[in-house]
């Protein structure tokens, strides 16, 4: 962080930057000087500037990163913001700027954007969180205008660069995997046409969609992880291509994008890995059901201390129970809706938490083996969100079948959790959480999403049957669900 507290200074007094407001440059650098050792400070890692990187926190003088659980453009505007920022221009998932380094030391974060600082919003509690290295949590902040950058300092428009260009890859490029124990796994190279050799590809910004896409053009059957690690060896010092970006569906490499200007961080550890495999679950949720089933229902907060443990309220509500004696006899409206999620693949869906780190959750009386397993989003007529819930402690089993196929996984008793191949896991509307608190909605036409396995953290065949998207009419003495249709979360 002195570092960074260094790096603005230089850039202040030694390359004179002419800023169209020369009080975003001073407001900017006050910021960064309230970024020394406290409690709550924000910094970020592993990017081209101080303006992008992953996220980290100060928690009781030590460093700790954030997880993206939950992870979305609201806590990315409040990390900015506190950063001296604007906003954010976009945030990341899975670890875009290289895996976390330390400790995880806040999952499950819910802003509502009101918050001065991250360290303000709701969360899980310091230290405690089931997340893994490929799962921290990133933004990239709008910086300020420049003028005339290029013609003072060219290394000025290199720091203060915001997102690199993209480029289509070569067609007829060719692929192959290195370093793995067995000919589906290890890390990606790749050799353009005309070439004679081959080089590591860059982990920078590697998902699982891009992973797919190497499984698919290599005729390795699916993609069950796509991580940025330099566990299978390779070195990306001498690498050409970085920020590679496909949408999961392509048949080859030569049909995603990739950054014009090739920038690698991680000291060459960050390389491009897949492991493919040859059976895929795919869960596909049935919107017919969200129609039929989705009603109003207005209730009591003295009935939903439950579901508020687990933030399935809006930010509201959580207002009113810290400033009101009464606040149980409070009512609040909920748009509640039955979901049905059908492993129509060929191998079965599990959760990716270990048995042994499930929670247990006093109030529903069984272990939960997911964070995130559904969220479900209102957006108005300009595309913002105004409303939102979420299945965040999820459990997993099979409540109904097809005709010769017996239910396997079930999770009365500890038992195992996971949706067979072609059975269905149904969250009925009577169920905590299966909801979306509207009570500060307006009537009116709304856009309504329903979303499972929403931050892609379990491999499947496709997304692209993972979401429904649905009109949402909102009356002051009813609602009604139609015109739904599926789509990617």
């Amino acid at each position: 962080m002195f570092k960074l507290f260094l790096l603005v200074l230089f850039i202040q007094s030694s390359f004179n930057v002419r800023l169209r407001s020369n009080e975003k440059l001073a407001q900017l650098v006050q910021d960064l000087k309230k970024l020394k050792k406290q409690e709550g400070a924000v910094k970020l890692v592993g990017g081209r500037g101080h303006f992008e990187g992953n996220v980290e926190i100060l928690h009781n003088g030590k460093w700790g990163a954030v997880c993206d659980d939950e992870w979305d453009q609201m806590e990315a505007k409040i990390v900015c913001r506190q950063l001296g920022f604007e906003t954010a221009d976009r945030y990341t998932h899975s670890a875009q700027f290289g895996l976390a380094k330390r400790r995880f030391w806040m999952d499950n974060i819910y802003c509502d954007g009101t918050e001065t600082e991250l360290a303000k919003c709701r969360f899980d509690g310091w230290g405690n969180n089931d997340c893994s290295p490929e799962e921290a949590a990133g933004v990239i902040c709008r910086i300020p205008e420049v003028q005339n950058t290029e013609e003072e300092h060219p290394s000025m428009e290199k720091i203060l660069q915001e997102i690199t260009p993209k480029q289509k890859l070569p067609h007829g490029i060719k692929l192959r995997l290195v370093g793995g124990r067995m000919r589906t796994e290890g890390h990606v190279e790749v050799k353009f046409p005309r070439k004679k050799h081959w080089q590591v590809l860059c982990g920078d910004g590697w998902t699982i969609f891009e992973a797919m896409v190497v499984c698919r053009q290599l005729n390795l059957g699916y993609a069950s992880e796509g991580i940025p690690t330099d566990f299978f060896g390779g070195n990306t010092n001498l690498s050409h291509i970085s920020g590679v970006k496909c949408n999961g569906n392509e048949n080859s490499l030569s049909e995603c994008v990739y950054d014009q200007t090739p920038y690698c961080p991680g000291n060459g550890h960050n390389v491009a890995t897949v492991v493919c495999v040859d059976k895929m679950a795919d869960l596909v949720l049935d919107h017919f059901e969200i129609m039929k089933t989705a009603h109003l229902e207005d209730r009591q907060m003295f009935f939903l201390q439950c579901a508020m443990e687990e933030n399935c309220l809006a930010s509201q509500a959580y207002k009113i129970q810290q400033e009101q004696d009464n606040w149980h006899l409070e009512t609040r409206r909920l748009l509640k809706f039955t979901a049905r999620s059908f492993n129509a693949g060929t191998d079965e869906f599990r959760p990716i938490i270990p048995k042994h780190l499930w929670e247990w959750h006093m109030c529903h009386m069984h272990y939960h083996s997911m964070e995130v397993f559904a969220t479900f989003d209102i957006f108005d007529k300009t595309g913002t969100r105004v409303a939102e819930g979420h299945k965040a402690s999820f459990c997993l089993e099979d409540n109904q079948c097809l005709p010769g196929v017996k239910p396997k996984y079930a999770c009365a008793n500890y038992g195992d959790q996971g949706v067979s191949v072609n059975c269905s896991d149904i969250y009925r509307f009577t169920v905590d959480c299966q909801w979306v608190d509207i009570s500060e909605l307006d009537p009116g036409f709304y856009t309504f999403k329903v979303s499972i396995n929403p931050e892609f953290k379990i491999p499947e065949i496709s997304y692209d049957n993972n979401a429904a998207i649905c009109t949402f009419e909102y009356r002051e003495t009813g609602g009604r669900v139609y015109n739904c249709s599926t789509t990617r979360p």
